[in-house]
């Protein structure tokens, strides 16, 4: 990423933690908002035609869109600390598990309400076979399994980035890593455990809002 053309970075600075305050909102939201009926076959149809259903799920996607964008600028704010190699590995890791990531997310968004449609205007329940079929396909299981992986070792990156850059407080980044290490596991979870992560995410990332807003002077002096 390309740091703009000003003597202490601000801008990236200030870009990035509006964008993780942001996405930080957005991933509680997306736990919180999301029907959660379609842990049984009989409340399947309900929760994907709920107009709730595609918010949520684009709010996650937001979310991770903005991540990204907040990892470059924070590493273009690190650029000339001990963080700057993590902190590039993390976002360019970050870049890809995010590109992995979404084509489920959006398939979650638009396909299955489609499929709730039908459902409740022929009953037949036998189409949430496809939706079983499409969740856990090889091919896109297995990509959403690795794109969060990837996403969980940026995150691993962060908090690492964070503790050596010298900025930030050497804790900061923990809540963010510890949130995306159990982001694939908490899929595993009742309602309540998932909502409490999207909790745990959105902190993780406000508190490196925080970070980047509260250590502006600091950051100045480290990219002299």
């Amino acid at each position: 990423m390309t740091v703009p053309a000003t003597v202490d970075g601000a801008p990236a600075t200030a870009a990035g933690a509006w964008s993780f305050a942001t996405a930080g909102a957005l991933l509680v939201l997306y736990p919180a908002l999301r029907p959660w009926s379609d842990a049984t076959p009989q409340g399947a149809p309900a929760a994907f035609t709920s107009p709730a259903w595609v918010p949520a799920h684009l709010a996650a996607v937001a979310a991770f869109v903005l991540v990204a964008f907040s990892l470059f600028g924070l590493r273009a704010a690190l650029v000339r600390t001990g963080g700057a190699r993590p902190m590039t590995g993390a976002a360019l890791m970050w870049a890809v598990g995010a590109a992995l990531v979404l084509p489920y997310y959006g398939a979650e968004a638009f396909a299955l309400p489609v499929i709730g449609e039908r459902i409740v205007h022929t009953g037949d329940s036998g189409l949430l076979e496809v939706v079983e079929a499409f969740r856990m396909g090889t091919w896109p299981a297995t990509t959403f399994a690795a794109g969060l992986l990837l996403l969980a070792a940026a995150g691993v990156l962060v908090a690492v980035a964070v503790a050596g850059s010298g900025v930030f407080p050497r804790w900061a980044g923990l809540p963010f890593a510890v949130g995306f290490a159990l982001y694939l596991p908490q899929f595993f979870g009742p309602p309540a455990l998932r909502i409490a992560h999207g909790v745990l995410v959105g902190v993780g990332c406000l508190v490196l809002a925080a970070g980047m807003r509260g250590n502006r002077e600091l950051i100045r002096v480290a990219r002299r």
